[in-house]
């Protein structure tokens, strides 16, 4: 038996894939995180699953609920929020069940970022403005970063900035990025995208820390800093030019 990765998108339950779909309706055990997964998500779940929420469970317990069920012959999903490519342990996960000779596999999600873009119509890349995406987050209670990922070397590139694990140090974080985007760049949060409660704020540098501390966010939400939010841009893409000479 296998234990399959597997990403949860976002949140709503129509925005898993065909193949997650189908892994979660032949599982004997789902393990998940009830902090950023929609209930309804489960509703793909056979009735008889067992249901583990990784809620308040360190790494070796949620390993040990998996190779205890692979044990057995039971058919295991860890799901993820968004995608496993991204601040899901998948590194860590992966590495003890290779200790305990259990296989594994991955199946990709919807990523929060790709959410968030989409509830405000923007691409995140845009010729001439602004080509090239950072996914990152910062350090509070968590993992230190490693000293060359700092927040404003990326911020100086001018790239568009996705920070996820970040929201309770929007404040500080925009005092680090303003030098660089400006006061009047424009800043997207969005907490709990495609889920209840959604909640979208719409704002720029200077005023995107007021709002968040306005609404009370303090988790399951993602950041989007950059100009190519404006919608803004006059540059088009060469790949779809009419110009462009074809072979």
């Amino acid at each position: 038996m296998t234990v399959h990765f597997v990403g949860a998108g976002p949140g709503a339950a129509d925005l898993i894939t065909v193949r997650t779909a189908r892994l979660l309706a032949a599982a004997d055990v789902v393990l998940y995180p009830g902090t950023y997964v929609d209930a309804e998500v489960l509703g793909h779940c056979r009735p008889d699953a067992r249901l583990v929420d990784t809620q308040g469970l360190d790494l070796d317990q949620m390993t040990a609920v998996m190779t205890e069920a692979h044990a057995v012959g039971e058919e295991v999903v860890r799901m993820t929020s968004g995608d496993p490519s991204l601040y899901s342990a998948l590194h860590e996960q992966g590495r003890r069940l290779d200790a305990a000779g259990v296989p594994w596999d991955v199946t990709p999600g919807v990523p929060a970022y790709a959410a968030a873009a989409a509830l405000v119509g923007r691409e995140l890349t845009v010729p001439l403005l602004a080509q090239s995406v950072v996914l990152t987050r910062t350090q509070a209670r968590s993992t230190a970063m490693p000293e060359r990922e700092s927040l404003t070397a990326f911020a100086a590139t001018g790239a568009t900035l996705v920070l996820h694990l970040a929201i309770t140090r929007t404040r500080e974080l925009m005092t680090e990025v303003a030098p660089h985007y400006g006061a009047d760049c424009p800043v997207v949060v969005v907490h709990r995208a495609t889920q209840p409660g959604e909640i979208v704020l719409r704002g720029t540098v200077a005023d995107i820390g007021d709002q968040v501390e306005e609404a009370g966010l303090e988790q399951a939400a993602v950041i989007l800093v950059g100009p190519a939010l404006a919608g803004a841009g006059t540059g088009e893409s060469w790949l779809y030019s009419a110009g462009r000479t074809r072979a």
